[in-house]
């Protein structure tokens, strides 16, 4: 198309292009990728360097593709491939595309705003929360990744699930997840939760709950959930066909932030075995096991910076290698139990 029809304005880069890779691209032989462009305004929705770039040798036209959604939709196109592909997004670029799109898209949740910006949730949370959008409806819903609407306040889907593992343990995490009105991965959390003893609600939940109430539990914000006043759920048993060993409830009262140390200590204590130090499969183990001495804080700073383009991907591994343990760790006392018979 010709280039002189373009209207090339409207770029998710705050500083415009950038001189130098307008250069380099200029100087490729090869003909570049097209350009997206939506059709109705006629403005560059992809390939603002290229636009340049073909300018600066001359050319009057360029290959392109056309978009015909609304302006907003074309918006959100642009952040998601300029985070994609090509040149990235500066940080501040990135930032400000996410405060745009919620914008224009209040029900998207911060996931689903995270994984076209480029940026963590819990930054656009920040956003959110700098815009002051005010008190949020109880009743209020967002958009997530998979397209499902969800309450945007899962406390009562926390505990409504909390109820139905502790009846049921045996159920899905689909199962309950549909039931329950919240994610699969929610209900995996909460799953977890209940098998170390600890609160359903995270830190951040119950802190919201701790400024709506200074006198009123947690847990007696629902009772219709089956959890008494006051108190934790008591553990839940793993399901049939999921390996139990070595899972125990936590004492009450203590978070995997109080277990951490436990772990470093014997892995400390296991490092000093000479029947580990001085093989090569004991020295392979001891460096397995060292890993998972990270202290709580850090576990969350690590979830809070993992990219949303990477988060599918990181959470499959995580859960093979989750499996791969329980899988070692029942191997390894059923091997230690027939020796001993």
């Amino acid at each position: 198309m010709e280039i002189d029809a373009l209207r090339p304005t409207g770029s998710p880069r705050l500083a415009g292009e950038r001189q130098e890779h307008i250069e380099l691209l200029a100087a490729v032989p090869t003909p570049l990728p097209p350009i997206i462009v939506h059709r109705p305004t006629m403005r560059v929705i992809d390939g603002f360097h290229r636009v340049r770039a073909a300018r600066l040798r001359g050319d009057t036209t360029i290959a392109a593709r056309f978009f015909d959604g609304d302006e907003s939709d074309a918006f959100v196109l642009a952040v998601q491939l300029n985070v994609t592909h090509g040149l990235p997004l500066a940080l501040p670029d990135r930032q400000s595309a996410a405060e745009r799109i919620m914008a224009s898209r209040p029900h998207w949740s911060d996931r689903r705003v995270a994984s076209v910006a480029g940026i963590a949730p819990g930054t656009v949370g920040e956003i959110r929360r700098r815009l002051g959008p005010g008190a949020a409806d109880p009743e209020a819903r967002r958009l997530g990744q998979d397209g499902r609407m969800r309450p945007l306040d899962g406390t009562a889907g926390r505990l409504r699930a909390g109820e139905l593992l502790a009846r049921q343990p045996n159920l899905s995490l689909r199962q309950v997840a549909r039931a329950a009105g919240i994610s699969p991965e929610t209900v995996r959390d909460v799953r977890n939760r209940l098998r170390n003893g600890e609160d359903l609600l995270p830190r951040s939940r119950r802190r919201d709950s701790d400024s709506d109430s200074d006198t009123e539990p947690r847990h007696a914000a629902a009772p219709e959930a089956g959890i008494s006043e006051g108190t934790r759920p008591a553990p839940v048993p793993a399901p049939r066909g999921e390996p139990a060993a070595g899972r125990r409830a936590h004492p009450l009262g203590r978070s995997r932030a109080d277990v951490a140390p436990d772990r470093v200590v014997l892995v400390k204590r296991l490092a000093a075995d000479p029947a580990l130090r001085f093989s090569e499969t004991g020295r392979c183990l001891l460096r397995l096991l060292a890993i998972h001495t990270v202290r709580e804080e850090e576990w969350e700073a690590i979830i809070g910076n993992v990219p949303p383009h990477c988060s599918g991907v990181v959470a499959d591994l995580a859960v093979q290698l989750a499996d791969k343990w329980a899988d070692f760790a029942t191997r390894v006392r059923s091997d230690v139990t027939a020796s001993v018979g």
